[in-house]
């Protein structure tokens, strides 16, 4: 069996617009060629891709698995185009990264560093926000990924889970008398005045896990961004409901945090777009966070 790129492209094409008008002009050839060009495929590989309908075409179980395999080599084969072209030493382009203001971003800032280390033609443009801010700019094209707090909507996205954690809890003066106690529970944060960051299906898990009645919470802030409400909590009037990672980064001896209990712990990942092909540079920047992970891993003393 004999494939051309030319014609796996083709189907790639015809697979993501499920009409062979339209991919024929995107690919700047015939209608009656581009259907040849599918047929043929499918008799090579000796099954049918696609369910026909009117003017419609629509992947069945083996045109999505081979939708899979061809991207897979497409991938590949430009990788290596690229390789031979100007070598992996000499990688160069952008990644635009998102990051979450939490105890992932200095975990991302040492992987952008030592990822220019190795690769200094390669630069980055950062962008920063709440978790719903970041994924909107993932799916725009905006970003090409972006370090996010668990949990995710994860059904539009492929993801890397990250090697960090962080404990929810309040953030208050270091003076309140919250802040002597070694753990805060539901009764109380009841009546407290409250921020909070905006993302609801955040607001929802912890609630959930706190047993919180969300109609009991006295909730007077909102933010996207947790620098903002950092002069809200130095004037002792309010109480931040967030994480161990934002206390650590406001970087304040006049303010303290305290966990919850029960123990509230929140994971990070790296998402990015599903059915979206990455660009060369930002595919290797995925396998080189990947085998950081995996050195750190085997370095653990557990192992």
């Amino acid at each position: 069996m004999v494939m051309e790129t030319r014609v796996l492209r083709y189907f790639i094409k015809v697979a993501e617009l499920n009409n062979l008008t339209k991919a024929a002009q995107q690919l700047h050839v015939t209608q009656p060629t581009l259907s040849r060009q599918i047929m043929e495929l499918e008799q090579e590989v000796g099954v049918k891709l696609f369910d026909r309908e009117k003017h419609q075409l629509h992947l069945n179980d083996a045109g999505v698995l081979f939708q899979q395999r061809a991207q897979t080599i497409l991938a590949l084969i430009d990788h290596t185009e690229d390789e031979l072209q100007q070598g992996r030493d000499r990688l160069s382009g952008t990644i635009n990264l998102g990051c979450v203001e939490s105890s992932v971003a200095p975990y991302m800032m040492a992987i952008v560093q030592k990822f220019q280390e190795k690769y200094p033609q390669v630069s980055f443009r950062l962008f920063d926000g709440d978790g719903d801010t970041l994924r909107q700019r993932i799916d725009q094209g905006v970003c090409d990924m972006a370090a996010l707090i668990q949990p995710v909507e994860v059904a539009k996205y492929n993801y890397l889970q990250l090697p960090v954690n962080d404990c929810w809890g309040l953030i208050m003066q270091k003076d309140d008398p919250l802040a002597k106690k070694k753990a805060v529970t539901a009764k109380d944060i009841y009546q407290l005045p409250l921020i909070i960051g905006r993302r609801n299906i955040v607001r929802d898990d912890l609630t959930d896990v706190l047993k919180l009645d969300p109609e009991r919470l006295n909730i007077k802030v909102m933010v996207n961004l947790p620098e903002n409400a950092k002069s809200l909590i130095e004037s002792g009037h309010y109480y931040h409901l967030g994480i161990k990672g934002v206390f650590d980064q406001y970087d304040d001896s006049k303010l303290a945090f305290v966990p919850f209990s029960p123990e509230k712990v929140a994971g990070h990942v790296l998402a990015w777009r599903k059915n979206r092909q990455l660009g060369t540079v930002a595919q290797i920047f995925l396998q080189f966070i990947t085998a950081q992970m995996a050195v750190a891993e085997k370095r653990s003393p557990k192992n």
